[in-house]
């Protein structure tokens, strides 16, 4: 398909996406650079293009049939992340791919700065780390994750860096 028309939203290089069900992956890692995805979990296939359309968003999908059923749409051929990646930044050359750490990459909801954790509380990644002293930790208004930029972060920084460069794909 390619590059959707004028009226799709975009505000300061981040478009507004609808991933589809074979995409979280890539819904994830869009979201960890400040774009605003939409996921379509569970959805038929009218429905995803009917939410994309209603609310401005370009669908990203690797169903030619539902590309070809959505105005703007862009279809992707790569079953890899890396390859992914390039094929939206190619379609969006304007868009930004630096990691912002300002949208939950699991519910696509804004973080928000925590003014500190709650009493007798300090924030716990997934696998027991903690933040440094002193480091700034962002929440979700949604589901309650607390982030921050440490070991992670720059990891992704790393995997993003490797992938839009064609040295990864994985």
């Amino acid at each position: 398909m390619g590059v959707p028309g004028e009226d799709a939203v975009e505000t300061e290089g981040r478009p507004r996406w609808w991933a589809d069900e074979m995409l979280g992956r890539l819904a994830r890692y869009l979201r960890f650079v400040g774009h605003d995805v939409a996921y379509a979990r569970g959805l038929a296939d009218e429905e995803i293009a009917r939410r994309a359309t209603d609310e401005g968003r370009t669908l990203l999908t690797r169903d030619r049939r539902l590309a070809e059923r959505t105005p703007g749409a862009i279809l992707l051929s790569s079953p890899w992340i890396g390859g992914q990646l390039r094929e939206v930044r190619a379609a969006r050359p304007s868009a930004r791919f630096v990691l912002a750490l300002d949208r939950c990459p699991e519910c696509n909801d804004l973080l928000r700065p925590l003014a500190g954790p709650p009493e007798g509380s300090a924030p716990v990644g997934p696998y027991g780390e903690r933040p440094r002293h002193g480091t700034p930790v962002v929440a979700c208004p949604r589901c309650g994750r607390w982030y921050w930029s440490g070991d992670h972060a720059e990891m992704i920084t790393r995997h993003l860096a490797a992938w839009l460069q064609g040295s990864a794909d994985r």
